[in-house]
């Protein structure tokens, strides 16, 4: 059973006047084990797609399911908990080291310090960050503000993880690892859905969101080898 089903997810925004459809008629199951990516350009939509699914907007019509229960029974509840938003941006106002930074949301729930200091570190290592754990965010290059912003949706241990275009802003050589991560995450066990701003390889589905409609895969199978019989090519006299 799929741990996250959208059916027939709609949303409209409102500007004066005018409608405009952001979400329309969307259908989408993503599973434990699964990474999913949702590739679309700006204002398609995608962004909106991850708010739905982590309860902080809500639909016009159809229904949003976690785990066989409708989203509307939950609240904002499972946020932080049993779905984990990834962000790369960090509030220095909090002061403190990456490590300090990403144990906040479970001091916030009354874990100890000792405690969640070292669930922290356990999420920045599972995040491939470990090496930012006594480092100021401020100091943190594009790609490591990404992999401490997973490590910070990590640390209450969810089972879906939600991120919002991972690979925007990352050296293209760093691209190619997030994505790793994000599949190797989901082999393990969690359900993940991303947005991307460009098709990319990596995830085991990638879908195509345009004008509110959910499309098929926009990644396209690689095309079949064919063996070339060698073939004698006469001298011309």
């Amino acid at each position: 059973m799929s741990l996250l089903e959208l059916a027939r997810a709609t949303k409209r925004f409102t500007s004066g006047q005018r409608e405009l459809v952001v979400l329309d008629d969307v259908s989408l199951t993503v599973a434990a084990g699964e990474c999913v990516a949702v590739y679309g350009t700006r204002r398609s939509g995608r962004t909106t797609l991850l708010r739905i699914v982590a309860g902080l907007l809500t639909l016009d019509a159809g229904e949003v399911r976690f785990d066989g229960r409708a989203s509307a029974s939950r609240g904002r509840r499972a946020l932080g908990v049993e779905i984990g938003y990834g962000d790369p941006g960090f509030d220095v106002a909090h002061g403190g080291v990456v490590a300090e930074h990403v144990a906040l949301a479970l001091l916030a729930r009354g874990v100890g310090r000792k405690e969640g200091c070292a669930r922290a570190l356990a999420a920045l290592e599972r995040a491939g960050a470990s090496a930012c754990a006594e480092r100021d965010p401020r100091e943190l290059r594009p790609g490591e503000l990404v992999r401490a912003g997973i490590a910070r949706a990590l640390v209450t241990e969810p089972r879906l993880l939600l991120l919002d275009e991972p690979t925007s802003g990352v050296e293209p050589e760093e691209r190619e690892p997030v994505l790793a991560l994000l599949r190797e995450l989901a082999d393990g066990g969690l359900a993940v859905l991303a947005t991307v701003g460009e098709p990319v390889a990596g995830p085991h589905r990638v879908l195509a969101l345009d004008g509110g409609r959910l499309g098929g895969d926009a990644v396209p199978a690689e095309a079949p080898i064919v063996s070339l019989t060698p073939r004698r090519v006469e001298p011309v006299a």
